[in-house]
């Protein structure tokens, strides 16, 4: 279940290049917007923080999984949404700016809540409960590292030389769609001797976990009147999820490989089903819109 050099190396120098290139195609008020209707931050954190687990529990008993399958469902459906859910969400042509505030309230709310979320969980499948910490400081060094910095260094670009920026837009979204191509591929090939056996396992549960996830994120924009670009970044928000976290969970702090399941299955499922809705959202959201890039 470990991830290879490529993805623990690679990914995230991948991840602050794609995130310069995103901050270019914001501005200081895309964030003020934001903050001056933060219907989408209300209704995105609560789907996440909360929705999301609650998910989890419904169809770990609808589906009547195993009990250790059933706490990693809950553990990866309670993990925030992951930096790569940024790139999914400039592919799709959605609210980048929500997208990002998103990424790091979650984080920073689900150091409390995963915990909690997860001794539910083994409270009630399992009958046991552990004392789960997750790292602080080290949740918000990978924030600042890989999304804040990069973003504010490709906004002052942006402000300084507009034209750099536009060249650099269409750049940026080829790059990151052949890097998100290159992970699906890598992901796949590490569980290759494992993939049938892990889908049979965990496949139904965590394919309904993100689809469902997606299906929420989506309908709770429309029945509170979030735009088409809000509500696409709540969705992927919701589907793309850091699954570092549930495994350093499930495999460091519980150590027990089978709750690691449904992280390992849902960290290779989400990039195609997020490739699929970026497509979608390519579809419905018009390519003139100011700052989107092709």
């Amino acid at each position: 279940m470990e991830s290879s050099p490529l993805i623990s190396a690679g990914l995230p120098i991948a991840l602050f290049i794609i995130m310069i290139g995103i901050g270019m195609t914001l501005t200081f008020r895309d964030f003020r917007q934001v903050a001056i209707y933060p219907k989408g931050i209300i209704v995105g954190t609560v789907a996440q923080i909360l929705l999301m687990p609650l998910v989890a529990f419904a169809l770990a008993s609808a589906l009547a999984v195993p009990p250790a399958i059933a706490v990693g469902l809950v553990i990866i459906a309670a993990c925030p949404g992951g930096t790569t859910s940024n790139l999914f969400v400039l592919l799709a042509r959605g609210n980048i700016a929500l997208s990002i505030v998103l990424t790091v309230s979650a984080s920073l709310i689900t150091i409390l809540t995963l915990p909690l979320f997860a001794n539910i969980a083994l409270q009630f499948y399992m009958g046991t409960e552990e004392n789960i910490v997750l790292p602080v400081w080290k949740t918000i060094g990978m924030l600042i590292g890989i999304v804040l910095f990069p973003v504010a260094i490709g906004m002052l670009v942006r402000a300084r030389k507009p034209d750099v920026a536009r060249k650099a837009e269409s750049i940026v979204s080829v790059f990151g769609g052949v890097v998100l191509a290159l992970l699906i591929v890598v992901l796949v090939y590490g569980v290759r001797d494992q993939i049938w056996e892990l889908l049979k396992q965990a496949g139904p549960a965590t394919i309904l976990l993100n689809v469902v996830g997606i299906f929420i994120g989506l309908l709770a924009g429309r029945i509170t009147g979030l735009t088409q670009r809000e509500s696409l970044a709540v969705a992927v928000e919701l589907g793309v999820k850091n699954g570092t976290i549930a495994l350093m969970v499930t495999l460091t702090l519980l150590e027990s490989s089978s709750m690691s399941i449904p992280a390992a299955v849902y960290g290779v499922l989400m990039f195609p089903i997020g490739f699929l809705l970026a497509i979608y959202g390519r579809r419905i959201i018009p390519k003139t819109i100011p700052g989107i890039v092709e």
